[in-house]
């Protein structure tokens, strides 16, 4: 079955690289119009060139940088359908030796960013009674993990506002969930080593590391009318890492 969103417009969050580029290309194949927003400069002017809508270079920890460039896709575009909150950042460390800027960079771009955005569009969503708002969490926020007690509170906390506004919103037709990746293939990911990933492989069923797009899909499903009865969920894409 073909997903169409031909109608719809969509914003996504660290859309330059990774897996924000693999679902920004994912929702446009599907006929969305979709917005980018990131600080790669480079990677967003790419991004342009293949769906052909806007990119804007957006700091979204900043409050007053979300508001600004949501009035300009607002004037543009007049609406956003699908907001997928993915923008996301590590900064790895041990507690007992973690800075405080290392705990406060990564809880304001993984889950202040996510407050930041939905503050942004609510209104527009609201008075249209229809909306997806997909928010990019990670396993590492369902298990924890030694050296990213940061990370795993800002994942952590995003899953928490994800039911939370889930309940919120969903008497106007908005509905909200999560996705939890586990390894995927990206950048980040290559720098592990291949000893580093064989140790990863023996906690994963499927053996391998999952791929940008396997994210992206999920995406398109919970974006489209297929997921009419599904929110406030948190969506394992793991390889069976947690069960």
């Amino acid at each position: 079955m073909n997903i169409d969103l031909k109608d719809k417009v969509a914003l996504v969050t660290g859309s330059a690289q990774g897996i924000g580029l693999a679902i920004a290309l994912k929702l446009k194949e599907a006929g969305a119009a979709v917005i980018g927003w990131d600080l790669d400069e480079k990677g967003l002017e790419e991004l342009k060139k293949l769906t052909g809508e806007e990119v804007y270079k957006v700091n979204v920890a900043s409050f007053a940088e979300v508001e600004k460039a949501a009035e300009k896709v607002l004037e543009k575009y007049k609406k956003v359908d699908i907001l997928v909150n993915n923008a996301g950042i590590t900064r790895d460390n041990l507690v007992m030796r973690m800075e405080e800027s290392e705990w406060d960079s990564v809880l304001e771009v993984n889950l202040k960013s996510a407050f930041n955005t939905v503050k942004a569009f609510n209104r527009n969503m609201l008075r249209n009674r229809w909306g997806r708002i997909i928010n990019m969490a990670s396993v590492i926020g369902l298990m924890g993990n030694a050296g990213q007690a940061n990370y795993a509170a800002s994942k952590g906390g995003l899953i928490a506002f994800t039911k939370s506004i889930a309940k919120e919103f969903a008497s106007r037709n908005i509905l909200v969930n999560a996705i939890a990746p586990g390894f995927i293939e990206t950048k980040m990911t290559a720098e592990l080593g291949e000893e580093n990933m064989k140790e990863y492989f023996k906690v994963i069923p499927l053996k391998k590391f999952g791929q940008p797009e396997d994210v992206a899909n999920i995406v398109l499903f919970l974006s489209s009318e297929l997921s009419n009865y599904v929110t406030g969920q948190v969506i394992n894409c793991d390889g069976g890492m947690i069960m």
